[in-house]
Parts: C-alpha cells; sequence; structure tokens
C-alpha cells in the first residue's frame, strides 16, 4: 500500500511541474500575442481553458506539493527525525535555531537542516512538547565528501577592494537576516518545482576554487539558461528581500514558512517586491549574469533552519533523475 502511494505521488508531481510549467508557457505566449485583449479568439480561450485545467490539476495534486523532502542526514543534507505523538507540535531546536515540525501519519516529524560545516556523528534535538518537560532526540549525521571545481573570474571578484567589503558586508547582513526568518505555519509547501529550465550546470556543496584560492562552498545550484527565460517560484511563498548584492548580483528572497527560505541569484530582472504573496509557478523574473559570474545561469539556494541544504532533496526523483549533469 505505501509502494502504491509512493507511486501515486511520484506521478502526481510530474503531472504538477509539467502542468505549470506549460500553463506558464502558455501564460507568457499570449500576453506576448497582439491577440492580447480579445476574449474570444482561440487563443485566448484556449488560454483560459489552460489556467483551468492548471487549477484543478492543482487540487488533485495537494498531497504531493506537502510531501516531505528527502532524508539524507549528511551535512547540506536533512534529516527527517520522528518527535512521536503530542497533541498539538510540539517545539524543536537544533543547534539554538527553531526547527520545521510538521504532521505525517499521526506522527510529528522534525524536518531538521544539517550546516554544510557539520561534523558526523550524532547530533541532538531539544524538544519542547506543550505540557511536558524537555527532551533530547539524537540522530546520526554521516559523513559525505563534495567534489572539488576550480573557476576563473576577474581578480575583483576574489579580492574585492575596501569599498566592495563594505558592501558585501551590508550584502551579508541582509542575507542573514533572511535565513534567520521563522515564520510558524501550519502548513509549508515541501515538494518543489524546477523555478527555471536549463541546464543543471553545478551541483550543490562543490568544494570552490577561484583563481585557485579557496572560497566558500557551493550553498546552491546552477542552472544555466539564456539570458531572459523565466524564473518561477518553486512553492508559495513571501517575498522577504530583494537586491543588487556584490557576489550574488539581482537576488529574490523567498520565505516558505518554518525556516524553509528560497534564494534566487545573479538575475537579470525581478519581477517581485518585499512583502509580495507569490503563489507556486508565478514569476519571480528572469534568468541574467550579474554579479560574481561566468555565464548566465539561475544559482538556486534552499535554507532549513538556517542552514544551506541540497535544493534537489525538495524535488521529485524523477526530475532529480533528469538534471544530472
Amino acid at each position: 500500500m505505501i509502494c502504491a502511494i509512493e507511486t501515486t505521488h511520484r506521478e502526481y508531481d510530474s503531472l504538477l511541474r509539467s502542468t505549470v510549467v506549460g500553463a506558464n508557457r502558455i501564460r507568457d505566449a499570449f500576453h506576448r500575442s497582439p491577440l492580447r485583449g480579445r476574449r474570444n479568439t482561440p487563443l485566448a480561450l484556449f488560454a483560459a481553458g489552460t489556467r483551468l485545467l492548471q487549477a484543478c490539476i492543482l487540487l488533485l495534486c495537494a498531497n504531493a506539493a506537502f510531501a516531505l523532502p528527502q532524508h539524507a542526514a549528511v551535512p547540506g543534507g536533512i534529516a527527517i527525525v520522528t518527535l512521536g505523538e503530542h497533541n498539538s507540535a510540539p517545539q524543536a531546536y537544533y543547534l539554538g535555531k527553531r526547527v520545521m515540525v510538521v504532521q505525517e501519519g499521526g506522527q510529528w516529524q522534525a524536518v531538521v537542516g544539517i550546516p554544510l560545516s557539520a561534523k558526523p556523528g550524532r547530533h541532538t534535538l531539544r524538544l519542547q512538547p506543550h505540557g511536558a518537560r524537555d527532551r533530547s532526540v539524537t540522530f546520526t549525521v554521516s559523513a559525505k565528501r563534495y567534489e572539488e571545481q576550480h573557476l576563473q573570474v576577474p581578480p575583483r571578484m576574489v579580492n574585492p577592494s575596501p569599498e566592495d567589503q563594505r558592501r558585501i558586508a551590508r550584502d551579508l547582513k541582509l542575507g542573514a537576516e533572511a535565513y534567520r526568518t521563522f515564520l510558524p505555519a501550519a502548513v509549508v509547501a515541501t515538494r518543489f518545482i524546477l523555478p527555471v529550465e536549463g541546464r543543471y550546470s553545478s551541483p550543490f556543496g562543490l568544494r570552490r576554487f577561484f583563481n585557485k584560492e579557496p572560497r566558500n562552498p557551493h550553498s546552491g545550484i546552477d542552472l544555466a539558461a539564456p539570458t531572459g527565460t523565466p524564473i518561477r517560484a518553486p512553492a508559495a511563498g513571501r517575498v522577504i528581500a530583494t537586491g543588487d548584492l556584490y557576489y550574488n548580483g539581482n537576488t529574490v528572497f523567498l520565505d516558505h514558512g518554518q525556516g524553509l527560505i528560497t534564494m534566487y541569484c545573479h538575475m537579470d530582472s525581478i519581477a517581485v517586491q518585499t512583502g509580495d504573496a507569490i503563489e507556486a509557478g508565478q514569476s519571480l523574473g528572469t534568468v541574467g549574469a550579474t554579479g560574481r559570474v561566468t555565464g548566465p545561469h539561475l544559482h538556486w539556494s534552499v535554507s532549513l533552519n538556517d542552514a544551506r541544504v541540497d535544493p534537489l532533496l525538495f524535488l521529485a526523483p524523477e526530475i532529480v533523475a533528469q538534471l544530472q549533469p
């Protein structure tokens, strides 16, 4: 029975993604068409029918959108930790940060982001049940070694000037505040659609060297696409910050609830503003080559309880299989 349910979820995930992408293409074509504004043309009727079909399938696929991300208890991964039965959602903390807690199968589960700096071994969650004493829950983190990547960029992007360093400090403060956001939410969509159609050019966790100098590991994935390619929200959320950052270029941060934050970098244009409520599949802007880049692409990061984790863990398995370089 469990296998049948998982198979159905995978089929719904694929259908959901293809429907959202297809409807978005039709919508973009309609907005560019000289027939826009004419209600009775075949294109207008077809676009309206497609939007209705998309809405119906989104309702049918609601369960798939809330499927838990893949369990991968490694640095840069996610640990799904069973907290047991409680009358209401307990609060859980890891490394001093509150973590996502959701209910599945009658049990409460902590969805824990593990930072890339985490050491292998036993790790501890601090659990605060309502009306009961605090207790500890442990889980094990396994070792994982990420590959190296060597890139050549302009020298200024490796050794910035004092003025650039002041700008970078402001950028880091903006990002830190965004990543620390924790908005309580009863329901959080944790199964994503791809934000852009493009070539999977750089995986998560790469140990990076710019002009032969070591720098921070790659905290997201890169999807290469031509400048101007639409970038879509992978799930519903709220825009909590935007900006033109030194390294990341034009950037958008989305809050999806319970410490789940996504970031979109190097954009050519931004189509949203701070405070906007965003639906899954809605346009955030377009792919570009702003900031520290070697070509146009989207850098997509996912953060969970202020730990950057592999975005692929939030995608359906068959989508991940198609992305492998």
